[in-house]
């Protein structure tokens, strides 16, 4: 394979990956809402794990292959950038404040997911307990979503017509498609680009796969830019990045029926990388109740950092 014909089935996966996410997203929410679900349940749960579609397949995919260090790469790589790069992006770009009661609980699981990441791998493979306390931490988060999400009024009725749930069926199973199909071509371009470049596949996980598949809370961020609501961003940067975390290297560790290899590289860069931006973005945060530019800054100057060191 050319690195031509790499760069453009590159391309073409980040676009199926964002744009089958996309149709999703939407239509498992419409039909969820339609089968008689509360709409407090859909967002809390079913929005939010389809929303972290794009990331799981891509490292589900990448492990069956037994590219354990791409699987990796790429959900550690994803909350790094979400963290180090959006999230800094709308720290410099809008004024952020929050409240510490209904932030410091998925902040704490947050910063309890990296660690236990990092703590469970270092024998050079996540482990089996390791994965069991993640997929708890799994679980908390979301049965805190639930709760939160029930204090909230449910107002939304859908109405459904034959036509319209055919075309919401159509939607789904497109957007499905669109999600493992770039999927597959991330994967196998982001080989094929490593190779080229002679740089471990981790490499190219951590960077140009983990940014694409990032897009979806990219164009979040930039959307609650736009219309000034900092509490969609932070909120929805947080829960993807446990989700990130939590479910999908567990689930990888699953599928491939063994403990998931971590490489020294990810042990000694990643994942202290991981952690420690997600404790300098969250920490202030928490104990100031507000972002600040200087601290968006720091975030930028730290992600750059840690590409420089990568690269």
């Amino acid at each position: 394979m050319s690195i031509e014909v790499a760069v453009i089935l590159f391309l073409a996966g980040v676009f199926l990956v964002v744009k089958g996410g996309d149709l999703f997203v939407e239509a498992a929410s419409w039909i969820a809402k339609a089968s008689g679900i509360p709409s407090f349940i859909v967002g809390a749960t079913i929005v939010s794990l389809a929303t972290t579609l794009p990331e799981m397949i891509v490292s589900v995919i990448a492990a069956l292959q037994g590219k354990t260090e791409m699987a990796i790469g790429n959900a550690v790589g994803s909350v790094i950038a979400n963290t180090g790069l959006i999230l800094a992006v709308a720290m410099v770009f809008m004024t952020i404040a929050i409240q510490r009661k209904d932030y410091i609980k998925h902040c704490v699981l947050l910063i309890t997911a990296a660690a236990v990441l990092f703590l469970f791998s270092l024998s050079g493979a996540l482990s089996f307990i390791g994965s069991l306390i993640l997929i708890g931490i799994f679980l908390i988060s979301m049965v805190l979503n639930v709760r939160n999400a029930m204090q909230q009024e449910d107002t939304e009725r859908i109405q459904t017509t034959r036509k319209e749930i055919i075309r919401r069926i159509v939607m789904f199973l497109f957007g499905a498609l669109g999600i493992v199909a770039g999927s597959q071509l991330l994967v196998n371009s982001g080989s094929a680009l490593a190779a080229f470049f002679g740089v471990p596949e981790r490499i190219v996980a951590v960077t140009m796969i983990a940014i694409g598949t990032s897009l979806p809370e990219l164009v979040t961020t930039v959307t609650a830019i736009i219309k000034k609501e900092s509490s969609l961003s932070i909120g929805n940067l947080i829960g993807a990045n446990i989700l990130d975390l939590t479910l999908i290297l567990p689930i990888c560790s699953f599928v491939s029926g063994q403990a998931l290899p971590v490489s020294a590289q990810s042990l000694a860069l990643d994942m202290p990388a991981c952690l420690l931006i997600t404790i300098v973005a969250l920490l202030p945060l928490l104990m100031k109740e507000k972002g600040s530019k200087i601290q968006g800054l720091s975030l930028i100057l730290s992600y750059s950092l840690y590409l420089f060191f990568v690269l």
